[in-house]
């Protein structure tokens, strides 16, 4: 059988080493393989299965610096997991019987005890068996924090099996974003970092586990584990098990091109989430452990779980290129090929950081855009228009100093026209709450690159952060802060009149939500600060939260979050279908400010702009791919609510009032959706007319040279970043 696409040249900076144990754990494992009934009479596997797939040399190039009995134990890990995978895809994806596959998952949390005193149930086939024994003989060394770290991963990538399922039975190939992100889940490499920490002895301190700079860490490890093992896999998943989640598929039928374009463009990706992987760990982790007071052997783990993480890309790279189950005839192996690949590489990750500011590129051209949904506006929007520029007033906001707005800047940008749209059955004292959070947050917003980009004072605006937090209060008693800014004000201000009658745990939710987007901007002012165009996986996933998406959409969420259980709100559907909504207004926001933010602020977080320097295409090519990914999104978001709710209150037994109080917050999000589409519209803000009103322009700075390598030897990288293919459409 001929192979679908030529493999292409891969960029791996690390080189592969293989682990001396790595007899002792093929014959050790065969053994516990064999011993748990996953060979011969399972009716999945036989021994020579075993042997061909060969999972101890997976493991021994993956985990290199472990003793013998750990890679043993990891290695008996990777046979679990990958028979789970193929026992799921016999029993449950061939069959489409997705009730017997929820009740199989449903029963393998109990094998993964906190406390191995509390014992588990009797195993009923060799997934369960080969579970409680890996999970007793695994925990004991590692803390709480790590067994729930561990038990959740598990959990994700056992229970994301039915999302797989469920488009399987629907014949549907999930959009790029929705890919990445259910990847992560279903691929099991978040699982695969948890192992990291286990067999490097590298535990994750708990104070960093949850930062940005550790989870993008683990997200773009992942990432890149995962298009790897797509590009190997894409004929066996493709042309044997009928899968659909396939990002080398995904990308075919996002891009309309062939299956050799596609498999380029997901190989560009995968070198891009390999760079951000390096860009992360060398910038981001220094500043982290500082912050964190974090002391040398607490900094000494994290480090050794990075080079664990880097340990793993090579030498899955290489298993992938050796291991019987993929395709890797004619794969690139030669010193030269893989000499390409780096040099590619290297001209890509130059090619972020030489984007020329303030160039001429508007007017911006708005296409039509896919807007399934309707929405009125509040009868009391002019009393709103009128109660915000008091209220702008008395805070500061139009204060000559900084003099980032004034009163017609703030007339022109009717941000109660956003609020009408989004709550059109707000009373009055809600209409207003929701215009003054809009006006707080868009004038943060405007402030931060003014204030602290331009100066590049990212102390300045760390400060900033630090001093807003003590706004928030949680707890009734705690004092607060007396407020010396405009914007200290308007969330001082906001802050009691939203809060006050809260409880605690809603309090505590709401302010993350506000912390996660002013940490966001810090994210961006560094990117401002370095003139780095973000990968563009990093930057949709941060796009989220700069654009105030949980803040605004929190606001009806919190307002019936008593009547639902919260884990619902956690749930797999309900976080893609926010995150399918939070995508398409983010990505509408940049095809109406992309003059603005390009040729006006200079700014380098844009959608259009991502596009354009990730596939080296022009703006009207770059244009059509955010507005298919922004339809793509929508339809997501109406897959999800028509298709995936239902299963999910069936699921989790939801009462008819918790039925009708989700259907009542998609219908909340539908307006949120329209809303903020005829704002963009309506609003004064981003058509060209507005910005030579509001803004001074700014002298393009002279195009800098093409940066490549110069000097002898180098004119293949010159070469290559001269005939790097436009967007393969």
């Amino acid at each position: 059988m001929s192979q679908p696409f030529e493999l292409p040249d891969f960029y791996m900076p690390y080189p592969a080493r293989l682990n001396p144990h790595l007899e002792v754990a093929r014959e050790e494992s065969r053994l516990w393989a064999r011993e748990f009934g996953m060979l011969e009479g399972s009716g999945i596997w036989d021994e020579a299965d075993l042997d061909a797939h060969d999972y101890a040399l997976l493991c021994a190039y993956t985990h290199p610096d472990c003793d013998g009995p750990e890679l043993t134990l990891i290695t008996e890990w990777y046979i679990w997991v990958f028979f789970f995978d193929d026992h799921f895809l016999e029993l449950y994806k061939r069959t489409h019987d997705r009730r017997g596959g929820k009740e199989h998952l449903d029963r393998l949390p109990a094998f993964m005890p906190m406390d191995l005193a509390a014992g588990t149930p009797e195993p009923a086939n060799p997934v369960e068996a080969g579970l409680a024994d890996l999970w007793a003989r695994s925990v004991p060394t590692m803390s709480m924090a790590w067994r729930a770290r561990f038990a959740e991963s598990t959990a994700n990538l056992l229970n994301e099996s039915l999302w797989e399922l469920s488009n399987i039975n629907a014949r549907r190939v999930p959009n790029p974003v929705e890919y990445i992100e259910m990847r992560r889940k279903v691929g099991g490499a978040p699982w695969s970092a948890g192992l990291v920490e286990h067999a490097a002895r590298a535990e994750v301190p708990a104070e960093v586990a949850g930062s940005r700079p550790l989870q993008v860490l683990r997200d773009s490890f992942a990432d890149g584990v995962h298009l790897r093992n797509d590009l190997f896999s894409y004929q066996r998943e493709t042309e044997d098990e009928g899968e659909l989640a396939n990002g080398v598929l995904v990308l075919e039928t996002f891009l309309k091109c062939t299956t050799q374009e596609a498999a380029d463009a997901v190989n560009d990706l995968l070198t891009s989430r390999l760079q951000q992987f390096e860009h992360t760990a060398l910038t981001e982790l220094t500043p982290l452990f500082a912050e964190k007071g974090l002391d040398p052997e607490s900094c000494a783990k994290v480090v050794a779980y990075v080079k664990g993480l880097q340990d793993w890309q090579s030498g899955g790279h290489e298993w992938h290129m050796r291991s019987s189950r993929y395709m890797n005839k004619k794969a690139a192996t030669s010193a030269f090929g893989m000499s390409a690949a780096n040099i590619r590489a290297m001209v890509s990750r130059l090619r972020g950081f030489t984007h020329t500011p303030y160039e001429r590129v508007g007017p911006s051209r708005i296409p039509d855009l896919y807007m399934p949904f309707t929405t009125t506006l509040s009868p009391h929007l002019n009393a709103a228009r009128r109660n915000v520029v008091e209220w702008a007033g008395r805070m500061g906001f139009l204060h000559p100093q900084p003099g980032v707005w004034n009163e017609a800047k703030l007339i022109d940008y009717d941000l109660p026209l956003c609020a009408a749209g989004i709550h059109p059955d707000a009373s009055p004292e809600e209409l207003d709450l929701s215009s003054g959070w809009l006006t707080w947050g868009t004038y943060a917003d405007d402030l931060y690159p003014v204030a602290y980009g331009r100066t590049r004072d990212l102390a300045g605006a760390k400060a900033c952060n630090d001093r807003l937090r003590m706004f928030m209060p949680t707890k009734q008693e705690t004092a607060v802060a007396i407020p010396v800014t405009a914007l200290e004000r308007g969330l001082a201000d906001l802050w009691a009149r939203t809060a006050g009658s809260m409880t605690v745990s809603a309090r505590e939710k709401f302010r993350a939500g506000i912390e996660e987007m002013l940490d966001s901007w810090l994210w961006e002012l560094a990117n401002q600060i370095g003139n780095r165009i973000p990968d563009p996986v990093d930057y949709v996933e941060m796009r989220r939260k700069t654009f105030g998406s949980e803040l605004t959409m929190s606001l009806s969420r919190l307002a019936h979050g008593r009547q639902v259980p919260p884990d619902i709100y956690e749930s797999g559907p309900m976080r893609s279908l926010e995150n399918a909504a939070m995508d398409y207004a983010a990505l509408l926001n940049d095809v109406f400010s992309y003059q603005k933010e390009i040729e006006f602020e200079g700014e380098v977080h844009n959608g259009i702009l991502v596009v354009q320097n990730f596939f080296q295409c022009d703006y009207p090519t770059a244009l059509s791919i955010v507005t298919d990914l922004m339809a793509s999104r929508m339809r997501q978001f109406q897959h999800v609510a028509d298709h995936e709710l239902p299963i999910l209150y069936e699921d989790a037994d939801l009462s008819p009032a918790e039925r009708t109080t989700l259907d009542r917050y998609v219908v909340e999000l539908q307006h949120w959706l329209a809303g903020i589409l005829n704002w963009h519209h309506g609003c004064n803000r981003y058509k060209e007319s507005d910005l030579f009103r509001h803004h001074t322009p700014r002298t393009p700075a002279p195009r800098k040279p093409n940066l490549g390598p110069t000097g002898l030897g180098t004119s293949a990288a010159r070469l290559l970043s001269t005939t790097h293919p436009t967007s393969p459409q």
